[in-house]
């Protein structure tokens, strides 16, 4: 079944140096831009990471330092990779827990205050672990009745993504709508304020830290108690995501 658009939508997979979304950058990014005519546009792009790939990372996918040594950084492209993604819904597989993080921080690394939280976010991943439980070379072989042979690209992992959420409306016309709102809202598994979940709202609607000694506590009366915790998490080995959460909410005390 063909996704129902009233808006584009971006489907995307990243590869990068490591794991930690605060600390590792993206090595090769894919966007597969769907309008709501069909067509499609694909851009796939090596960048730069300034920084060296893991031996952990580089065994995954393939991709050495000397493979990206030439390649533009990520600020080198960072506008006009914002400009291409406006107005667009996203979409991507575990990309509500990694890829949109670690882009994220790309950009405000970047200087550029790209809001994802604008957009309508669906998790092809979370979708499938509800109804299936599987992984993305299962799902793949699962839906579509395919082969994932270039696992771990990040275009064949873009691609792929894409035909299984088509996939997934067709095998479940009564668990899913064809609107972008139901899925974005049916893919989510959290109510996370920032992408790296340290701050989430409670059933109150309120901010509470979702860590460490104050987990559980309201965010607004840890900073009125405690006004140094603010300063030690500014400092400390968070997401620049998760500092501009804070600060925000810091500022409407």
């Amino acid at each position: 079944m063909k996704l129902n658009l009233k808006r584009p939508i971006l489907f995307l997979d990243l590869e990068t140096t490591g794991l930690n979304v605060a600390t590792d950058r993206i090595i090769e990014i894919c966007v597969l831009k769907l309008s709501p005519d069909g067509t499609r546009e694909i851009k796939t792009r090596r960048i730069n990471p300034t920084i060296p790939i893991s031996p952990e990372a580089q065994a995954i996918h393939g991709i050495s330092n000397e493979d990206v040594a030439n390649e533009p950084t990520f600020k080198e492209i960072a506008k006009s990779l914002a400009k291409w993604m406006e107005g667009c819904d996203i979409a991507g597989y575990n990309s509500t827990k990694f890829d949109v993080p670690m882009l994220s921080e790309e950009f405000l690394r970047a200087g550029i205050d790209f809001d994802f939280r604008k957009r309508k976010l669906i998790d092809v991943q979370n979708i499938f672990h509800k109804l299936e439980q599987r992984t993305l070379k299962a799902a793949y072989q699962f839906y579509c009745d395919k082969n994932l042979d270039n696992a771990h690209s990040a275009e064949g992992d873009t691609i792929a993504t894409m035909e299984i959420l088509e996939a997934q409306l067709d095998r479940y016309p009564d668990d899913l709508k064809n609107e972008i709102g139901f899925l974005s809202e049916f893919s989510t598994r959290n109510r996370n304020l920032d992408y790296a979940g340290r701050i989430v709202l409670d059933d109150k609607e309120q901010p509470v830290f979702n860590f460490g000694k104050h987990k559980g506590r309201s965010v607004k009366e840890v900073l009125h108690t405690e006004p140094s915790y603010y300063d030690w998490m500014m400092k400390g080995d968070f997401t620049l995501d998760t500092k501009k959460v804070l600060t925000e909410i810091k500022l409407s005390l």
